[in-house]
């Protein structure tokens, strides 16, 4: 009978510590907050992030334009210009990017005889861009050309993996195509 005694007694001040805790407010802001930071944060992370994927993309489509016209109009092909000479044009008006431009840009250029006959090739290899699939042929006067970049852009929201990820490293491929006729320029 004693035993059971201590056992109530017991019980009792656990039962007035669990209602005292449930009608409690002090701190209530705080766990709240503790509830909806998490996602918040999440959430605000990944708009940034997506809002980044479509800078990157939109700088990488203006500046693949405006290099692409070095050889739409000879410049490029007249002064001797090579794969990494376009890669540095594209990279000087991608600057807010910094260094990261050159390691993490890639480029295909190549001619075509016929507009309908030009395809766009996959240059990746077992999620990664593989540079045995690129060329680098700007042609001549009046040729068809098909011009694209490739922007490996590192993705840092966890909960994005899964949809933009297409890269192993979890890195996102922007690319960028420009195609045209070479103007009629004197080689």
């Amino acid at each position: 009978m004693a035993r059971d005694n201590h056992a109530r007694t017991k019980r009792l001040p656990a039962k007035r510590l669990l209602a005292r805790f449930i009608r409690g407010e002090r701190g209530a802001t705080a766990v709240e907050f503790a509830f909806v930071a998490l996602p918040f944060l999440t959430l605000l992370f990944a708009v940034v992030e997506l809002g980044m994927v479509f800078l990157v993309g939109t700088t990488l489509e203006n500046a693949t334009e405006i290099a692409a016209r070095q050889i739409r109009t000879g410049e490029l092909q007249q002064a001797g210009g090579s794969a990494s000479t376009f890669k540095t044009a594209v990279c000087a008006q991608m600057s807010w990017l910094g260094s990261d431009c050159s390691s993490n840009l890639s480029v295909d250029v190549r001619v075509y005889s016929t507009f309908s006959s030009v395809s766009s090739t996959s240059v990746l290899t077992n999620g990664a861009v593989d540079p045995a699939k690129q060329a680098f042929n700007t042609g001549g006067p009046e040729d068809i050309v098909l011009v694209r970049t490739f922007y490996q852009w590192q993705i840092f929201t966890p909960l994005l993996n899964a949809g933009l990820v297409n890269l192993s490293g979890n890195k996102r491929l922007i690319t960028s195509t420009a195609t045209f006729r070479n103007e009629p320029y004197t080689s």
